[in-house]
């Protein structure tokens, strides 16, 4: 007998259960990091200033969201589910209430990670002088702890707004405050880190030839506050978003269909998944460890691989036990499969033991001209084996799911981005260990640790880039199944909404598809197809004016400060001033490109109703995977051969090949940590604004 008999409130406490023991994991994993020695004045009063910096920041920016989110609130309530004058007043509290539910809680993961991740810098640092195994092991469980909060806190939210409101609209209204907030959060960190990032080297490496983290170079402590706020705040408000939503729009298919059948099996399993993956990662996390003098590639890869398959077996486990579906189980495991697979594709392209580095190294030596046409053209090779195995994902679940009846196709799909998503709890804390170990770098050469430390951290510090590549693949290629899945949850919405106004009677749809014949559809394509070119030109055009005004406030303090450029003992730089510019300009530029995107959605959908969205939602997957996928693997090619370089190899530092390369890394700063990893959020949203307005789409349009 199957336990599905029973109610799916048992794999809703199930959930929380798992959930409170990731909880329980983070704490004793912050706990642990916290007990690493560190007794270094001079990388505790740095370490500090990353800290204050970072968090100075987290505070402005969350003040500036907030109002934001005041307003969004407001008008959601006015407006959604359904208009306040036609409709139920509690149903459009309880989305208002879900909305900030989300955003409160995106809020606290980015939060959690500036606070470990500030701390684990500093123990990282000191642990190089000991050896490469302490100092990963800092970093990684560092990351760790902001992995294991943030899917739980992504878990226990879903199923929280679920118990409490028994609405997937509603739940709509969670992933949209999730996703919302992880849009500013992503934009604003990258804006800043990159802002950073960039003047650093230019006016450190290019014009005076000092190294990476010289104390000398007013922006260097800007420069590690930006990993944090950027990689770390940003990318964890990222894969919380990406994870939820992926989560609500199995749930959202998951429900019709079980209320077209009657039970809860499939809602049961979206939820026994998504527990299962969560747990999956924290064997995973708990049990990683590295060799003495071993690789930390291999290490942090090794990690992946060990959860793909303890997922893989539980999942399997479950489906025996409880009695699910093997097909869906099938969706969930390619899902996965394809997930690691554009990893791997990630890493070929941006690994500098790989021959696309190499290839760009040499053309450094050539100039920067040839450092970029090289670097764009191995970028858009790379988008190929993604965008590939995105569809044939898409493709496999559907029909392998398509025989269980209706409605299970587009299930499917949701079911492989839930499996793909499945250990992002690892994904998270393999992404949090990157800047983490580079702000460790950082402290090692300012605090003068010694040639031996500086080599572990650079060790390290590029294990954590070419982890990043592959990372930020995943997410990308998950996004893009999640979006898939929201077309389909799209579809969903529109077809209850339609049945409550009368427009089609029980049990027929309003739409079926998208014939892109149809030129109002086929005009959605188009611009849907353009937002995310001009989303990632208004993010990269903010970084660009950010920057300059940062880099003539390096020259001014390197002409007026006295000794400042010579290194002369007891003159330091007025590092605050550059955090001061990097935070208000990043302040500045967070909103209006968001606001764009939400806005166009509303006026295609103002303009061509439902058809033109599902247009719109098309062409916004398409063009949003191919930016996103090139901006981030040649970002990542590109900073990976200055390494290269700077390991030695074509030259070797203060080389011609050398500055060349820098100048590739200042162009593919943007492309990969402010607009790249942007764009799969920004589909996200706005598949969530199309859904969470249909009802208004319906009833009002000048073509639909």
């Amino acid at each position: 007998m199957s336990i599905l008999k029973f109610d799916v409130r048992f794999f809703q406490v199930a959930s929380i259960i798992i959930s409170v023991l990731a909880f329980g994991a983070a704490v004793w994993l912050y706990k642990w990091v916290t007990s690493q020695p560190s007794s270094n004045k001079r990388i505790a009063e740095v370490g500090k200033l990353i800290r204050n910096g970072a968090n100075t920041f987290l505070a402005k920016e969350y003040k500036t969201l907030a109002r934001f989110c005041t307003v969004a609130a407001i008008i959601i309530f006015i407006f959604l589910p359904a208009p306040v004058w036609k409709g139920n007043i509690l149903d459009n509290l309880m989305m208002a209430v879900s909305y900030v539910f989300g955003t409160v809680f995106s809020g606290i993961a980015g939060k959690i990670g500036i606070n470990i991740a500030t701390i684990a810098n500093v123990k990282a640092a000191e642990a190089a002088t000991k050896g490469i195994k302490p100092s990963f092991m800092s970093g990684f469980r560092g990351g760790a702890v902001m992995g294991m909060a943030v899917v739980g806190s992504s878990l226990l939210g879903v199923t929280l707004v679920l118990i409490l409101t028994d609405s997937t609209t509603a739940l709509l209204g969670f992933s949209f405050g999730a996703s919302s907030m992880a849009l500013f959060a992503k934009a604003g960190g990258g804006i800043f880190t990159k802002t950073a990032d960039i003047s650093a080297d230019l006016c450190g490496k290019v014009e005076l030839g000092i190294p990476e983290d010289d104390p000398r170079n007013p922006a260097v402590i800007a420069d590690n506050v930006g990993d944090n706020v950027g990689d770390v705040a940003g990318m964890g408000a990222d894969l919380f978003d990406s994870n939820v939503a992926s989560m609500a729009a199995a749930l959202i298919m998951a429900t019709a269909i079980d209320k077209a059948t009657g039970g809860s099996v499939n809602a049961a399993m979206v939820f026994c998944y998504a527990a299962i993956g969560l747990l999956a990662s924290m064997i995973g996390v708990l049990s990683a460890k590295m060799k003495e003098n071993g690789d930390p590639t291999r290490a942090l890869n090794s990690n992946t691989y060990v959860t793909t398959i303890i997922f893989g077996v539980l999942t399997a486990v479950a489906t025996v036990v409880f009695d699910f579906e093997w097909r869906i189980w099938a969706a969930s495991a390619i899902g996965l499969t394809v997930g690691v697979v554009i990893g791997i594709a990630s890493d070929y392209f941006t690994d500098d033991k790989k021959k696309p580095v190499h290839e760009v190294a040499k053309a450094c030596e050539s100039g920067p001209a040839f450092t970029i046409l090289s670097g764009i053209s191995y970028g858009l090779m790379s988008t190929l084996p993604a965008m590939v195995g995105i569809g044939i994902s898409a493709l496999a679940a559907y029909k392998i799911c398509e025989p269980l009846g209706e409605g299970y196709a587009m299930f499917g799909i949701s079911m492989a981005a839930v499996g793909m998503l499945s250990i992002v709890g690892m994904i998270i804390s393999n992404d949090a260990y990157g800047p983490i170990v580079d702000n460790a770098r950082g402290l090692v050469e300012m605090g003068d640790l010694g040639d031996k430390a500086l080599e572990i951290t650079d060790k390290l510090d590029s294990a954590g880039n070419t982890v990043k590549a592959v990372t930020k693949g995943f997410a990308i290629g998950a996004a893009g199944l999640t979006v898939i899945a929201l077309l389909g949850a799209f579809m969903t919405e529109v077809n209850t909404a339609a049945v409550k106004l009368g427009m089609v009677a029980e049990g027929q749809k309003y739409i079926e598809g998208f014939d892109i014949i149809n030129p109002v559809v086929f005009f959605g394509l188009l611009f849907g197809a353009a937002i995310p070119a001009v989303f990632s030109a208004m993010l990269m055009l903010g970084v660009d004016r950010n920057a300059q005004r940062m880099v003539k406030e390096i020259h001014r303090q390197f002409r007026e400060i006295v000794g400042l450029k010579e290194g002369k003992e007891g003159v330091v730089p007025e590092y605050d001033k550059c955090i001061e510019i990097a935070t208000d300009g990043a302040i500045k530029e967070l909103i209006p490109a968001g606001l764009m995107v939400i806005i166009a959605t509303l006026l295609v959908g103002f303009i061509g109703g439902v058809q033109a969205i599902g247009g719109f939602i098309t062409g916004n997957i398409v063009s949003g995977l191919l930016f996103a996928l090139f901006m981030s693997n040649s970002g990542g090619l590109w900073d990976n051969t200055k390494k290269y370089i700077e390991s030695g190899h074509n030259g070797g530092k203060n080389s011609d090949a050398h500055k060349a390369g820098v100048i590739g890394d200042t162009v593919g700063d943007p492309f990969k940590d402010t607009a790249g990893p942007s764009i799969n959020t920004q589909i996200t949203v706005v598949s969530l604004v199309a859904s969470l307005t249909a009802t208004i789409f319906l009833t009002f349009s000048l073509f639909g």
